[in-house]
Order: structure tokens, then C-alpha cells, then sequence
């Protein structure tokens, strides 16, 4: 017997659909179809087969623009606009894995370097490296099965993506598309299912990749457990540091900050959270995000005129609420929000020198929450930046070349924005964590070689 899975809107907390669930014997009979698929050679989907599907994708994806985003907004809370951004990235996403599929080349390895290897050629081919199991975040419950899902089937391997429990709408709406647009059903198959049978899913003999996305403790406990041979990659949070120079243009930087602090509620990988500045700025540069932040509109995600919307569960309220009392009890200024609004929303919130050992400085927030520090010089910054477990991307603000530079080199990150706030990302570039943060490269391009694998023939002449 079938059981269901209600997914509710965020903000209301009403239902807004329902899906079925999965239990081992179907998740176990999927992956054994996706495994015979995989072992058929004879029978994998040529290349032109998958870039037609590919294309067909992309073209039913614009048709149902509106629905996508209405969909984003609906049971992931992100706000309409932002909602709106998220499906043309989609989109442009499936448009990038049918121009990676004419990368995926191999190359010539010369042979008669030594007279061991002459008389010979050998040459390189790219092929599929197996079943691809997923695990999705919800915070973009659309553009991150793409980034899984759609590099999976751009390479020919059989996929089976498991959404985040609170957002499998979106992630229902792109497999059936796929569907649509030729792909056979067992080349991709949605699990809803629970943790348990999730986990036996991923740690099966039968998976060659798992890609996922998600919590450090549970993608690093997973990684632990996986078959022997099965390649990964993990993407996890991290606590973005942003390091202003005395000579960075402030008005410039506010609106940025506020973009990169507030963007999805701050439930964002790459958020702006730890703000080092001077002594002389610090205050200055708090008082105008606080300024700004008072003017969000915080309310229902399909509202258009909406900045922020719910957090993803009214628990994620209770403990940034926490965090932050915590901050304040500490000693931190507060300059706006530090409350919560109903039991589904939380205040855009600005904290000046908050301590070192509390929540809000060294662990990741996900929540609407920036945090502003004094800071005595640039490597002071770039030492306290570097000083937690997380890595994934960073940024400063300076006219100075050589400050920029200087943050460039000594930052841990995987990248490092110059002028820009941490939260910037286009799909073609890659995208990682580092240390505590992740595992392997994202990126359309990045994740397709991750998904293949060569092959060498060597002929004697």
C-alpha cells in the first residue's frame, strides 16, 4: 500500500499537493533497471538522441515559465522574483548541457615517446560512469535538479534524483518533462522516500555516482558509507566572510550586501554572513544595511511585490531566532529585526560585533541574519575569515589592486568576488566547497566530467 507525502506552502502552511512515496521494493527495482540500462551498451541513448531531449526539455520548460516559478515560490518560498530568475537559470542550464555534450572529447596520448611505446596509437573517449543517484536541497527546488538531474542524462547515465521532502513539486514537474520530451522513464525515475530507505538507495553496489546536496553531517556521513568504487559530490553551506577595505565605496556595497544577505531569506549555500570591516566603517556600513534591510517586505512568496519569504520550516524560525538572542545576550548590537514576525517568518536582521564564540559567528546561519564586525587590518580579516571549518566562497570590496589581490591569495575559498557579494554564481563556472563545505566541482560542465570517465585505446600498429 502506497503511502502520500503532503507538501505545504511554507508561509501559510497549507497543503498545496501531495506525492506518493517510495519503499525498497520499488527504489530497488528502479535501481536495478537503471542498472541494466546502463550494462546494455547496445542500448545507450546516442548523442544526438539526448540532445534532442535535451532541447525538446528547454522548450517545454519556457512554454511553462510562469507555472515553474508560481511552483518555486509556492512550496519552496522564494520570492516570485527571485522565483522567476531561478527558471530562466533553469532553463539556461538544460540549453548549457546540450552545448557541453560536443565538449565531452577525449585527446591523443603520444606513444612513441619511448621505444617501448612506438609503433603504437592511443587515443581517449569519454563514456557514462554508471547509475546516478541525487539528493536535492530545498532552497532551489528547481535549478538544482536540473544541475544533477540534466548533466546525468547529457552523459547517458541512467539517473534516479530523490528531492527534498519539503519540495518535490518542482523537481516531479522537470522528470516529467524530461519524459515528455522522449527521455524513457527508466532513464529517470523521482523517489520520494525516507531517510532510511534514502540511505540504502545511495550506499547500494549498484550506483556509480551520488551527487548531493544538503546538510555537512548527513553528506559526509553518507560519503562514508558508499560501495566501494562509487565516485561523489557533496555540496554543503558554509559561512560566507566578506572583508571591506577603508577605500571601498559603501553606497555601492550596500545594495549588493543586502542582495547576497537577504537573497531566499538567507537560506542560501554562499550568503553573505560574516562582514569584517575597519573600526572607522563598521558601524557606518551596519547602520545602512540595518537602513535597508528595514525595507524589505518579508510576507507570502507568491506575493510579487514580496523580498523575503518564509523560512522553509517553522523550527528553522525558532533556532535563528535562538541564535540570534544568543548573539545579543552576548553582547552584539542589534540595528534591525531580531524578531520574529509569525511562525513562519523571521526579520531581516543586522548584528553589529556579535562575539567570536557564538552561534552566529561560526556556524552557518541559513537565515535572514548579517553580522558586522570591527576589524583592525586586512589580514586580521582574512585570518578570522579563514578560521572555521567551511570554505566555499568569499569576497571583498576594495579599489586597491593589491588589496584585492591580497585577499584573492590568502582567502580559503573556492572563489573569491572582488567588488561583488559572495552569493554570485553562473551555472558554467565552477562551484564548490572546500574543507567542511564540500566535496568535487558543480557546475553544468564540471558535473558532466564528474559523470564520465575515460576510456584508452591503445593499437599496435
Amino acid at each position: 500500500m502506497s503511502k502520500t507525502l503532503d507538501v505545504v506552502n511554507p508561509y501559510s502552511l497549507k497543503c498545496i499537493g501531495s506525492v506518493e512515496t517510495s519503499e525498497w521494493e520499488q527504489v530497488d527495482a528502479f535501481l536495478e533497471t537503471a542498472h541494466s540500462l546502463f550494462r546494455q551498451r547496445d542500448e545507450w541513448l546516442l548523442a544526438f538522441q539526448r540532445i534532442a531531449i535535451l532541447k525538446k526539455t528547454a522548450q517545454l520548460m519556457e512554454a511553462r515559465f510562469d507555472e515553474l516559478a508560481f511552483q518555486i515560490a509556492n512550496e519552496g518560498g522564494k520570492p516570485l522574483v527571485d522565483a522567476r530568475v531561478e527558471v530562466m537559470r533553469a532553463i539556461d542550464g538544460v540549453e548549457l548541457c546540450v552545448h557541453e555534450v560536443g565538449q565531452m572529447t577525449g585527446r591523443e596520448i603520444p606513444m612513441d615517446l619511448t621505444e617501448a611505446g612506438s609503433g603504437r596509437i592511443a587515443f581517449t573517449q569519454r563514456e557514462p560512469i554508471g547509475v546516478v543517484v541525487a539528493a536535492s536541497a530545498f532552497n532551489h527546488p528547481l535549478n538544482l535538479i536540473v544541475h544533477q538531474v540534466a548533466p546525468a542524462v547529457a552523459t547517458g547515465c541512467p539517473v534516479i534524483i530523490k528531492p527534498a521532502p519539503d519540495t518535490p513539486l518542482s523537481c516531479l514537474a522537470f522528470v516529467g518533462m524530461l519524459h515528455e520530451a522522449g527521455l524513457p522513464a527508466d532513464w529517470c525515475r523521482t523517489v520520494v522516500c525516507n531517510n532510511e530507505v534514502a540511505e540504502q538507495m545511495i550506499t547500494d553496489q549498484r550506483v556509480g555516482f551520488f551527487s548531493f546536496i544538503g546538510s555537512a553531517r548527513v553528506g559526509w556521513m553518507l560519503r562514508s558509507k558508499l560501495t566501494p568504487g562509487a565516485r561523489c559530490a557533496l555540496e554543503h553551506g558554509g559561512a560566507a566572510p566578506v572583508i571591506v577595505s577603508e577605500d571601498a565605496h559603501i553606497d555601492d556595497m550596500i545594495p549588493l550586501l543586502i542582495k547576497g544577505g537577504f537573497y531566499h531569506s538567507g537560506q542560501v549555500c554562499v550568503s553573505v554572513q560574516r562582514v569584517f570591516a575597519p573600526p572607522s566603517k563598521a558601524q557606518e556600513i551596519a547602520q545602512k544595511l540595518a537602513e535597508a534591510a528595514k525595507l524589505l517586505k518579508v510576507g507570502d512568496a507568491t506575493d510579487a511585490t514580496t523580498d523575503c519569504g518564509p523560512l522553509i520550516r517553522p523550527g528553522e524560525v525558532d533556532r535563528v531566532e535562538e541564535w540570534v538572542n544568543e548573539a545579543i545576550d552576548g553582547g552584539a548590537e542589534l540595528l534591525a529585526g531580531g524578531k520574529r514576525l509569525g511562525p513562519t517568518t523571521y526579520a531581516p536582521t543586522v548584528l553589529l560585533n556579535p562575539p567570536a564564540n557564538v552561534r552566529v559567528s561560526q556556524q552557518e546561519i541559513f537565515g535572514p541574519v548579517i553580522c558586522v564586525y570591527s576589524i583592525d587590518s586586512i589580514a586580521e580579516a582574512i585570518e578570522t575569515a579563514n578560521s572555521l571549518p567551511f570554505a566555499f566562497q568569499a569576497a571583498v570590496f576594495t579599489q586597491s589592486l593589491g588589496t584585492a589581490f591580497q585577499a584573492v591569495q590568502h582567502l580559503d575559498a573556492t572563489a573569491v568576488m572582488v567588488n561583488d557579494h559572495t552569493a554570485f554564481r553562473v551555472d558554467w563556472m565552477p562551484f564548490a566547497g572546500r574543507r567542511q563545505s564540500g566535496y568535487n566541482t558543480g557546475g553544468i560542465g564540471y558535473t558532466m566530467h564528474d559523470m564520465t570517465q575515460d576510456k584508452m585505446a591503445v593499437i599496435r600498429l
